[in-house]
């Protein structure tokens, strides 16, 4: 007789559900949630001509139904969707399924071409490792996965577009449209998936069976091969959620480029208040990707096979890289030199007069369209960017280790938050509560906690599995007491040095909503905002432009390679001996770090590990 606990739904499924009726709930409620009338937006949206009076207004309502107040109308949505129908565009009147279809077309078009940019500069990231047989820093791979998007689909159109003439700059209406955005979307993704492999490879490559085959005479090209075999399976979810950051989190390019793709519609939803094709949006990114999550879950175990699969086998730990010292310390050198001495001048003084104006030892960074000092603006937008998105870093720490220890709860909201590209949770914050840098925080907090639980949970297993807590419960001592001096200190570490290496994805994230105006506004020094401000005069001006973006790539650089070198100097210390309260080395808790921590680095990113269950998060990514 099977146990009653079969049939019922685990906590996993119970939260994954309820996460997803809340998410669109929350959709349907946001007119009423931002404090504005739905019906003044429409009417704007639709005629900013038209007078706003109150039978104008009157009109709007009984023609929307927004007279039977908003659970109603909700409720009349979920009973539409579940005969297929999305409803009826309340600005343009057509029907929202075909809209969102489309959409959704454009932007999965535009995603496969930029994994296929990414696939090749994974590759050429990857050749190197795979020659030499040992890995680097990842410096390098970091700066380009930290390089805004937007930043680089602007330079492209004046580059290849404007000046050049090779290729369209805006539209969709063939393959040539298509290659521009791809590069923008696909170099930094590029970056990350090329990092992703390459530090996994070293450690691979040192295996038993590796020295053998070579031993035995099979050629290079069939151990790579083998050894990208091994590789891959335990980071296919996290390629699985940069395919979902390519195709929701590419607003910002789409917008550039003027593509129709479904991160768009939704942005232009949500400023029109267009709530049927706001929800229609968000739901199929939504079932993107939850479906995305189940494919990479299904692919790993394909690639894994039975044999691997029923062992229940892993990557070893990556190996310590040695960074020299002078690497992070150059690079926090310059930053602290650049921020300190731009927070000595004013960011906010204007001259007209001495606008646009090229580098000079009076502006060593020149000066923007009002005339203000770059550099200044660079210094003071340090305290808005990077101390956000330290106050996001510790947020989604606290949060990160509280559901460590509820692994079933974490898996199923990890489920839904990853789905959602942090563009997109910033469209429906800003909707509601209005643009700002609060609202842009707590977007980007929502979804970056999944990588830091699966993590901390992770380390929770291995902790209570121990032999040494066993011996601590078998002579009496106290819950609270194994819990505060044993498993926190063991967890907290190493969670908090990977929260603290997602500081710059959690940067470009922000920054990333700054441009799209979902952030901080003018005339605040933000660095999301300075490159919004810096793109229309990109090509007469291009330093206001690069001084923010040169900083999100050294800050990037900055905590890979300390983290690096921190992790190189802890292994030679420790010398690979075994923690006495695990039984496993001490390197062992830090090895998640190397491989997990990018993963929601661009997904803005900082989407986390994909959907699936929480054995496999655990597999493929903090062991």
């Amino acid at each position: 007789m099977k146990p009653l606990s079969r049939g019922l739904p685990t906590p996993a499924a119970l939260t994954r559900v309820l996460c997803l009726l809340a998410v669109v709930t929350a959709v349907g409620l946001l007119p009423w949630l931002s404090g504005r009338d739905p019906a003044l937006t429409v009417l704007r949206a639709r005629s900013a001509e038209q007078e706003p009076t109150k039978e104008a207004l009157d009109a709007v309502r009984r023609d929307l139904g927004l007279d039977a107040g908003p659970l109603s109308l909700l409720g009349s949505w979920a009973s539409d969707l579940v005969r297929g129908d999305l409803g009826t565009s309340w600005v343009s009147g057509t029907e929202v399924l075909p809209s969102v279809v489309s959409g959704l077309q454009v932007s999965l078009a535009l995603m496969g071409a930029a994994f296929v940019v990414a696939a090749l500069l994974g590759c050429a990231l990857v050749a190197p490792v795979l020659v030499r047989g040992r890995g680097s820093a990842g410096a390098f791979a970091a700066m380009l996965a930290a390089v805004p998007e937007f930043l680089l689909a602007t330079v492209a159109l004046l580059v290849c577009g404007v000046w050049l003439g090779w290729l369209p700059t805006s539209g969709w209406q063939g393959p040539e449209y298509m290659v521009l955005p791809a590069l923008a979307l696909g170099v930094p993704a590029g970056g990350l998936l090329g990092r992703l492999v390459a530090d996994a490879l070293p450690a691979v490559l040192d295996e038993r069976w590796v020295e053998l085959w070579r031993g035995s005479g099979v050629s290079r090209a069939r151990v790579c091969a083998a050894a990208l075999r091994r590789v891959l399976p335990p980071l296919v979810p996290q390629f699985g959620m940069a395919a979902v950051g390519l195709t929701g989190g590419a607003v910002a390019v789409e917008t550039v480029f003027a593509v129709p793709g479904i991160g768009r519609t939704a942005l232009g939803a949500a400023k029109s208040q267009d709530l049927p094709l706001l929800q229609g949006a968000v739901l199929a990114l939504l079932l993107l990707g939850l479906a995305v999550g189940a494919l990479s879950a299904l692919t790993r175990r394909r690639l894994l096979g039975p044999a691997l699969r029923d062992a229940s086998l892993t990557l070893p730990p990556p190996r310590p890289v040695r960074t020299h010292p002078a690497v992070p310390l150059t690079l926090l050198a310059v930053l602290t030199v650049t921020i300190g001495w731009g927070l000595l001048r004013d960011p906010y003084a204007i001259d007209t007069t001495n606008r646009l104006a090229a580098p000079t030892w009076a502006h060593p960074l020149g000066t923007d369209g009002l005339g203000r000092d770059v550099l200044a603006r660079l210094g003071h937008g340090a305290a808005a960017t990077v101390g956000t998105a330290a106050a996001v870093c510790l947020l989604s720490l606290a949060v990160g280790l509280a559901l460590g220890f509820l692994p079933g709860v974490a898996a199923g909201a990890a489920d839904i938050a990853n789905a959602l590209p942090p563009v997109i949770v910033g469209i429906l914050v800003a909707a509601a509560a209005g643009p700002g840098t609060g609202g842009a925080a707590l977007a980007v907090a929502l979804i970056s906690w999944p990588p830091l639980a699966a993590h901390a949970g992770a380390l929770v297993q291995e902790v209570r599995a121990s032999s040494f807590l066993m011996a601590q419960r078998a002579i009496g001592a106290p819950p609270l007491w194994i819990l505060t001096r044993h498993v926190l200190p063991s967890v907290a570490a190493p969670v908090a040095r990977h929260a603290l290496l997602r500081l710059p994805g959690i940067a470009l994230a922000l920054a990333s909503l700054g441009f799209l105006g979902l952030g901080a506004q003018p005339p605040a020094p933000e660095w999301g905002l300075l490159l919004d401000e810096s793109r229309a005069y990109v090509e007469r001006a291009p330093w206001a432009a690069l001084a923010p973006a040169v900083a999100l790539a050294l800050l990037a650089g900055l905590a890979v390679s300390g983290a690096a070198y921190a992790q190189g100097r802890r292994a030679r210390r420790t010398g690979g001996r075994r923690d006495a309260r695990t039984g496993r080395g001490r390197d062992a808790h830090t090895s998640g770090e190397q491989v997990t921590h990018t993963s929601g680095e661009r997904v803005a990113h900082t989407g986390g590990e994909a959907s699936g269950s929480h054995r496999n998060r655990q597999e493929g990514g903090p062991r």
